[in-house]
């Protein structure tokens, strides 16, 4: 990656929309990203990733990898590019018209933009949580079912009965259902909905979770439960958090990166990252400088 100024007042905005920074970012230097990108046991690996909405880019020649059953944390200040290269991974950016996605990435060395490749298979096997729980309109156990009946994983009603049980407990929420699954999903608490949409995703057995800001629109307490939840299924699942708390991303996560105006500019170590960034502009963010 070439040597660049970034500027507040004339770098282009990410897809979410520039937002004024701080004066500390002017004039300092991003060259090669530094940190460890890159990991010899890799289950997702992006190269060079360059987006673009239209004519504005977003995101600018990211490389990073995420290993195996490994909780990788993205950071940064809003607008910043996290959900937008988050959003890569499994392709959602293909529902935004104007989005045009460049470089490599790979799952399990398998291109995941190449031309055959079709979307609904993809997305089984990343699943994703959104910022806000988004359960259908349907009961609990409808919720849960839905994905393996579609994707043609179980048809019969004792293999639905037991994903449906498997899902609900590795997403810690099955004690707290199970005499009320033919109930709407709708009408849990906003932390149990979150964890459904968890159950639902890892119904279909997926092998990576994306979560945008899955905590965002919880309580403490839902996001405690979230969290804890999170280290749990790293045992199953290799996992790719954006979050905007630093705090959370320090608790959850084996890595961090830290994305500034839609360039990846350091990942390593969480415990690296928060107690000796590499970098002036991680070092400010995490200070409290901007962002």
């Amino acid at each position: 990656m070439n040597t660049m100024i970034l500027d507040a007042g004339n770098a282009a905005p990410a897809a979410t929309g520039q937002v004024e920074q701080d004066t500390v970012e002017t004039n300092i230097k991003v060259s090669e990203t530094v940190g460890q990108p890159l990991c010899k046991d890799a289950k997702l690996s992006m190269r060079n990733v360059n987006v673009f909405y239209g004519e504005t880019q977003a995101i600018h020649d990211v490389s990073l990898d995420i290993g195996r059953n490994e909780v990788v944390a993205m950071i940064g200040p809003s607008g910043c590019g996290k959900s937008t290269f988050l959003r890569c991974i499994n392709r959602m950016n293909d529902t935004i018209e104007s989005c045009r996605v460049e470089g490599d990435l790979t799952l399990d060395g398998e291109p995941i933009y190449g031309p055959k490749v079709d979307v609904v298979p993809l997305r089984a096997r990343v699943g994703m949580v959104f910022q806000k729980p988004n359960p259908f309109p349907k009961t609990i156990y409808e919720n849960v079912a839905y994905g393996p009946k579609i994707h043609g994983i179980a048809s019969r009603r004792a293999e639905l009965d037991e994903i449906v049980e498997n899902s609900l407990r590795r997403a810690g929420l099955w004690d707290e259902v199970k005499d009320r699954l033919d109930k709407p999903g709708t009408g849990l608490s906003g932390g149990q909905q979150q964890r459904l949409c968890i159950a639902r995703a890892i119904a279909v057995s997926p092998e990576v979770i994306l979560m945008d800001e899955p905590c965002s629109a919880l309580d403490p307490i839902a996001t405690a439960r979230i969290e804890e939840l999170i280290d749990e299924l790293r045992k199953n699942y290799t996992i790719a958090i954006v979050t905007h708390s630093m705090q959370q991303a320090a608790r959850v996560s084996q890595r961090t990166a830290y994305f500034h105006l839609g360039h990846l500019v350091e990942v390593n170590d969480t415990e690296t990252v928060f107690t000796n960034p590499q970098h002036e502009l991680t070092e400010a963010y995490i200070t409290g400088r901007f962002g």
